[in-house]
């Protein structure tokens, strides 16, 4: 029996959003309510039974405070890299929240490091861009 790409997508969506919502520290029922969507439903998209419509997915991605393009990037609805020129953004997080060989602890530990490293690395964009390179302590400005 061949594998259904679209099956896994969805499976690898169910799985981001739930370890987004655990992350969160939220209860299925909790997400459901904040998403206005019910724990079935809910249910029934974490195991990858279930396509949600673009409603449900910005609802989600307001619920868990993420953007509603790494959602669109789980399900499949924005492009990678390659097709769009642009970093495709929680890919990552994605990848390390549906590795089948880690455990919960770790993925929590892996997603906290990631996570840190990019704040680290968007304060250091955020200073360099009105310099438009790096600053260097050694360097005199002329003018």
């Amino acid at each position: 029996m061949a594998e259904d790409p679209w099956r896994n997508q969805l499976e690898a969506f169910g799985s981001f959003v739930r370890t987004q919502r655990q992350l969160a520290k939220l209860s299925l029922r909790e997400l459901a309510e904040l998403a206005t969507v019910s724990n079935p439903y809910l249910s029934q998209i974490e195991r990858g039974l279930h396509e949600p419509s673009i409603r449900v997915i910005k609802a989600f991605a307001k619920a868990l405070d993420i953007s509603t393009e790494t959602l669109l990037a789980q399900v499949g609805l924005v492009g990678s890299d390659e097709e769009s020129g642009l970093r495709v953004h929680g890919a990552t997080e994605a990848a390390i929240s549906a590795d089948p060989y880690l455990t919960d602890g770790q993925r929590e530990a892996l997603l906290a490091v990631y996570r840190s490293y990019v704040a680290e690395s968007r304060n250091t964009i955020k200073r360099e861009k009105p310099a438009g390179k790096a600053k260097t302590a050694q360097e005199p400005r002329t003018g």
